[in-house]
């Protein structure tokens, strides 16, 4: 099997883990995020992440934290294919020498490229999760407009079509860019970092099981202390109304979400968003190691 084969199929299951490990706290992200902003007087849908993780269970039971799933799962091979498996181009290119470990700039500059090519995957996968992991704070209006909302990622994709078009699958291009690009520099980056340093060295194949879950929980936090108001303006923007939009584009919505709810606005759901990212990471780097690793 070839290195990029091996790349593909260990960045599969490292994508599943992910999913699989961190889905429920995204869902919770997603709810808080695109909540709207309440009347003056009135008080949020949503307390917070505990509140959000309760009423989602009341209205929907356990299998509501899960909604959204459907998408990035059918479109995850994909997506951590490519993202591995461009990584693991661009660390062949910078290499000084076949086989060489690279240093820590370098893995910055291959996680960026990763995330360029997995920003045009991520897009389209991450509106339809989005869009239905917030129905339940859209369910109101759209019953008083007599609008049934979609039934799955199937369904969604759909409605978007019909409303915008096959571009509108891709709104909020922008913000994804915004966050794989910068996130999968810093996270590849920092992941490379912490294994060094508990390696003592640029040699890393020795570290056990252990200093790889530190290392790849550090990674994902870092990823989202990166980017998180990037990713909630991305939020807004793919579940906004494509027939009567509040936002013009991100530099919009960055203005309104402040002058709502001032700069803590653009961290709404980042709870639930560092709760996620070291589990889910930690689960993303080990598997992907394990595989690759048995893969030769």
């Amino acid at each position: 099997m070839g290195d990029v084969a091996k790349d593909l199929t260990a960045g599969t299951v490292g994508g599943a883990a992910n999913l699989i490990v961190g889905h429920p706290f995204d869902t919770i992200k997603v709810k808080l995020q695109s909540q709207p902003t309440p009347a003056p007087g009135q008080l949020p849908k949503y307390s917070g992440a505990i509140d959000a993780v309760k009423q989602t269970i009341a209205a929907e039971g356990p299998r509501g934290l899960y909604k959204g799933m459907g998408a990035p799962l059918a479109t995850v091979a994909a997506f951590n294919a490519v993202l591995f498996s461009v990584r693991g181009q661009m660390e062949a290119v910078l290499r000084s020498e076949p086989g060489a470990p690279l240093t820590v700039k370098q893995q910055v500059i291959a996680g960026a490229g990763a995330g360029v090519a997995v920003s045009f995957l991520a897009c389209p996968t991450e509106l339809i999760k989005c869009r239905l992991q917030a129905q339940s704070s859209m369910a109101e209006a759209a019953a008083a407009s007599g609008v049934a909302l979609p039934k799955g990622p199937i369904d969604v994709a759909k409605h978007v079509v019909r409303d915008a078009g096959a571009r509108g699958l891709f709104k909020g291009l922008v913000p994804t860019m915004g966050r794989e690009i910068p996130g999968n520099a810093v996270m590849f980056g920092v992941y490379e970092a912490t294994k060094q340093y508990l390696a003592g060295g640029k040699d890393t194949s020795n570290l056990g099981r252990g200093s790889q879950i530190l290392a790849g929980g550090l990674a994902g936090a870092a990823f989202w202390l990166s980017v998180y108001p990037t990713d909630v303006v991305k939020s807004v923007i793919q579940v906004d109304d494509y027939k009567k939009p509040r936002y013009s584009g991100s530099i919009d919505a960055l203005k309104k979400i402040v002058a709502a709810d001032g700069v803590k606005g653009l961290y709404k759901g980042f709870g639930p968003a560092m709760a996620r990212s070291v589990p889910a990471n930690a689960a993303t780097f080990v598997a992907y190691e394990i595989t690759r690793s048995a893969l030769g």
